[in-house]
């Protein structure tokens, strides 16, 4: 079904415009949560009108975040959990877990604290750095970074983890390459071999 956007939706459009969408993700969701209206010949008349006061929302809550917005792209967040040997958590950390932990280092009150659904991630099953996108409007989708470390361990810094991961790539790829030399140097050696035997022949 087609539906005409009344108020901007994350990951679908902004508002006044026209989307394409699966009829129950419309029907039971974006219509009954007045995000959106059936896109009819007389609803697509207000489409101007509906995208130009969108406009002037949006700029004014740009103008209200943008410090939110850069203090988030600043903020690192570390969780200590349980985790097996292989850096499989015990558990998740997920994204309830980050709003909250958000709210509480920057101290947000209750007209600026960060729920869950504008946290968009998946939940963190391994050991690691992430980086979470906060959704605080269609404009601004600052960053945080999310360090999982094991409990008991010392935290990392910011990098340590990609340090690791890039240094165990590494070491992987070169003893790739040289079980791949080997065998060239072998089959070499073969062939000197093999030369050696018809010339004493």
């Amino acid at each position: 079904m087609k539906v005409l956007l009344l108020k901007d939706v994350y990951k679908l459009g902004r508002a006044g415009e026209v989307k394409k969408v699966a009829n129950g993700y419309g029907r039971n969701y974006l219509i009954p949560q007045g995000l959106a209206i059936p896109a009819t010949p007389s609803a697509l008349k207000m489409a101007d009108r509906i995208k130009a006061q969108a406009e002037q929302q949006r700029e004014t809550l740009n103008k209200s975040f943008s410090g939110l917005a850069e203090q988030l792209a600043d903020t690192v967040l570390y969780f200590a959990v349980k985790a097996s040997e292989q850096g499989k958590l015990y558990g998740s950390v997920n994204s309830q877990h980050v709003a909250e932990a958000i709210n509480e280092k920057l101290g947000l009150g209750d007209d600026q604290k960060i729920l869950k659904r504008q946290v968009d991630m998946q939940p963190i099953r391994m050991l690691g750095e992430y980086t979470v996108p906060v959704r605080l409007t269609m404009d601004l989708v600052p960053e945080v970074t999310v360090i999982v470390y094991r409990e008991g361990e010392t935290p990392p810094e910011v990098g340590d983890f990609a340090a690791a991961e890039a240094a165990a790539a590494a070491e992987a790829a070169a003893a790739e390459e040289a079980a791949e030399e080997a065998p060239v140097a072998t089959e070499a050696e073969a062939e000197a071999e093999a030369e050696g035997t018809s010339e004493a022949e």
